[in-house]
């Protein structure tokens, strides 16, 4: 399992990271130690709270992390 933290402040990034997350074919999923929903639901992201930062948990091999990471780079912490 592979994790990274990102901090998302607006709408549109909700938006932006569920569109990155839909694509991946592997489970997105995002949280704290409390709660994780699936990163790739626009209801559930909007659940979450985004006052702190949130993790991302994905299990995929390290070159599909790598690019994930990478295309998410504008909201990690």
């Amino acid at each position: 399992m592979h994790h990274f933290n990102i901090h998302i402040q607006s709408f549109h990034q909700v938006r932006e990271f569920v569109s990155l997350a839909m694509v991946q074919p592997f489970d997105v999923l995002v949280g704290n130690d409390k709660q994780q929903i699936n990163g790739k639901s626009f209801m559930g992201m909007f659940s979450l709270d985004y006052a702190r930062p949130v993790r991302v948990s994905v299990r995929c091999s390290d070159e599909e992390f790598s690019r994930f990471r990478t295309a998410a780079s504008r909201f990690l912490v």
